[in-house]
């Protein structure tokens, strides 16, 4: 797609806007960011492979949503080395490209892998996810040069929905997690109030005590009374 064509300019709102409508229906998160990469591909000119990377808090990397298996080999050699655009957006920078990798020398080690894997240009854009998880969506092309101004705004467009997916993907387990908590503690207070006949604040102050006592979380606890609720029988 000729972006600076103005029938190709129309064709590409008429696409973002239908991501949008997308992104907005219930869809499982893996499903919804393979189509924010394969749009990416679809879109941008020149762009032959994309993907997203999640570097979480300890380090450990995540490849999703790559439409083509070479996005994870990338990831992998950045993880290697310690170094390259993907993990320096998704940490650092807002947005790193690199026009040409042959003469890149912010990643001694990166680029010259990459390039023995075809890869030229890499245009890569930070997700804003969550506290505990940085990310990037990463474009790969195999020309050198391929990239302008433009598709650096059209690709912080993807990278924006992307963001958004995630944040949503994570709040809606998060409010899962805070009901599930909820239900254990409830059913282990009611065992407690039954086998020992007490009230349900005291029953939570026995749970309170045993989670500070073995320093072992409430939940965990409550699942622990919930285990042995056969023991009765």
């Amino acid at each position: 797609m000729d972006i600076a064509d103005p029938n190709a300019k129309h064709e590409l709102a008429l696409r973002m806007a239908e991501l949008v409508r997308e992104i907005a229906s219930p869809r499982p998160l893996d499903q919804l960011l393979a189509d924010v990469t394969a749009a990416a591909v679809e879109v941008i000119p020149r762009t032959d492979v994309a993907g997203v990377l999640l570097v979480k808090k300890g380090g450990e990397f995540e490849s999703v949503a790559d439409t083509d298996s070479l996005a994870a080999k990338l990831d992998k050699l950045q993880h290697d080395f310690g170094e390259g655009p993907c993990a320096e957006a998704a940490l650092q920078e807002t947005v790193v490209r690199t026009d040409d990798l042959r003469r890149e020398s912010r990643w001694p080690r990166y680029a010259p892998a990459a390039v023995e894997h075809g890869v030229l240009g890499s245009l890569s854009f930070k997700l804003y996810t969550a506290d505990r998880t940085a990310g990037a969506l990463n474009l790969f092309s195999f020309e050198a040069g391929a990239w302008d101004a433009e598709a650096e705004v059209i690709g912080s467009v993807f990278a924006a929905h992307a963001a958004a997916a995630i944040l949503s993907a994570r709040q809606e387990e998060q409010l899962q997690s805070a009901v599930s908590t909820r239900d254990r503690i409830g059913q282990a207070k009611g065992i407690i109030m039954e086998r020992f006949g007490v009230d349900d604040v005291r029953a939570f102050e026995l749970l309170r005590m045993l989670s500070q006592e073995s320093q072992v979380k409430l939940v965990d606890i409550a699942k622990s009374v919930i285990d042995t609720r056969g023991d009765d029988t």
